[in-house]
């Protein structure tokens, strides 16, 4: 029998023997369980409210990602040029700070310092300054994910390309990041699932995310166990399904590497 068959069968009994622990938990505790579902979740209003605390949570990891991606490659890129004159040195220890005080501090400080220092006169929606937040966080990581991903890639593809007549920026655009993307692609699926897991902060300047509706709900219901037991398994289920379809693009592109 082969491994990943073997993997697949005893991971299949894990979940089964888990999810048989949990059916015969619930039902010995049928009653109870059931009246603390209803008493936290059958409210129309509760359900609006988690619902928009989840599409604030999936608005701030998409847009917060989608700008990390951005300034992850212009920081990456930036690096990466071969120019030692003055003000290209200056523009690289610039970029070389960014990287170093976003990786080097917790996210929550510079969400606070962002929010309440930097932008203390902002009258607009808090969910912009997360983005922004989150971007800048993300922007520092994924610079070194692209990194790491350009530098897995042989250096003779480099060579090829211009010794084929192509320029430095056509051979790194076409040749070079393509491959540096597919590299690299494992680490930012998992940046991704990481940001979205940070979100949860997002209450902490105001901003209606998933978790402070769930822990809204817990203060008006006083149910913290019922509640915050329902937040981690929301959470678990959206990491493991992203972790799916994370999987699926990643063989997708393994084929399309191979063909």
């Amino acid at each position: 029998m082969k491994a990943g068959l073997k993997n697949k069968i005893v991971s299949l009994s894990m979940l089964g023997i888990a999810l048989g622990i949990f059916v015969t938990l619930y039902l010995f505790n049928f009653k109870a369980i059931n009246d603390a579902l209803v008493l936290n979740f059958s409210s129309k209003k509760t359900v609006e409210q988690l619902f928009e605390g989840l599409l604030n949570t999936a608005l701030v990891t998409v847009a917060s990602f989608a700008l990390g991606l951005l300034l992850g490659m212009i920081t990456c890129l930036v690096e990466k040029i071969d120019n030692d004159s003055w003000w290209m040195m200056a523009i690289k220890n610039i970029f070389k700070i960014y990287v170093s005080v976003f990786r080097g501090t917790p996210m929550v400080i510079q969400l606070l310092i962002i929010y309440f220092v930097v932008f203390m006169d902002f009258t607009g929606s808090a969910l912009l300054i997360a983005i922004l937040s989150f971007g800048l966080n993300s922007g520092a990581y994924v610079s070194e994910i692209f990194r790491g991903g350009i530098n897995a890639v042989p250096k003779g593809q480099m060579e090829a390309s211009r010794s084929l007549g192509l320029s430095y920026s056509s051979s790194m655009f076409h040749v070079i990041l393509p491959q540096a993307f597919r590299n690299a692609f494992p680490s930012l699926a998992n940046e991704f699932i990481t940001l979205f897991k940070e979100t949860s902060i997002v209450g902490f300047i105001g901003a209606v995310d998933l978790s402070l509706a769930f822990r809204k709900l817990a203060n008006a219901t006083f149910d913290y166990n019922t509640v915050y037991i329902v937040m981690g398994i929301v959470y678990f289920l959206l990491v493991y399904l992203f972790t799916l379809l994370f999987k699926l693009i990643e063989k997708g592109l393994s084929k399309h590497a191979r063909t």
